[in-house]
Formats: C-alpha cells, structure tokens, sequence
C-alpha cells in the first residue's frame, strides 16, 4: 500500500489549505484513514480520522476548523484546514489503518504546513 499526500504549502493565519491524499495497492476493506501531525520538537499527534463508513474524530484542537472527508471509490481522503493558526505547523502525514486480525499502519510520506503570524 502507498500513500501520496499532497497540499501542504505557506499560508497566513486564518488562511486555508486542502490537503488530500490517495492510496494505492491492495487495500483492505476495512480501514481507517486520517490525518496526523508532527511539529519541531513534538510527537506526532493525531488530527482527524474517518472509518468507510464516514463516522469522524477529530483532536480538540481541530474541532470547528477542520474538517475530514474521504472517497472510498478513489481511496482518497481530505483534510479541509480553516482559519488557520501558526500553531497549526507541522509535517501533516496522511495514514492508513487497516483493521482485522493482522492491523497494520501505512504512512505517506509527509507534506508541510507553515502557518505565518
């Protein structure tokens, strides 16, 4: 499985972005997809995830400002980031769960965020 985020860029505070990110391969059926960040000196945290099914969770600090979709036809998910903040900068990483006896995680490989003061 491979995961090609794209999206990231330079944006002001209380801009915004869309960040999407397709699959490929042999995906299992059941999963969940989601979005994770990684800022300077932290550890990655989660952002938001999304089940097939389309039931979301997001990080406190995400709430009423992001919101995640995803097209199971494509094997797609998005991340709608609004009114963003500089404490919002970070490696985003779109992730893949797969869910079953044998749950495995699939990363893609990162897209930046800069959010400016």
């Amino acid at each position: 499985v491979q995961l090609q985020a794209s999206g990231g860029g330079l944006v002001q505070a209380g801009g915004f972005l869309r960040l999407s990110c397709a699959a490929s391969g042999s995906i299992f059926s059941l999963n969940v997809m989601g979005w994770y960040r990684q800022a300077p000196g932290r550890q990655r945290e989660l952002v938001a995830r999304i089940t097939r099914g389309g039931s979301t969770n997001y990080a406190d600090s995400a709430k009423g400002r992001f919101t995640i979709s995803r097209d199971n036809a494509k094997n797609t998910v998005y991340l709608q980031m609004l009114n963003l903040e500089p404490e919002d900068t970070a490696v985003y990483y779109c992730n893949l769960k797969t869910l079953g006896v044998a749950p495995t995680d699939y990363w893609g490989q990162g897209t930046q965020v800069t959010v400016s003061s």
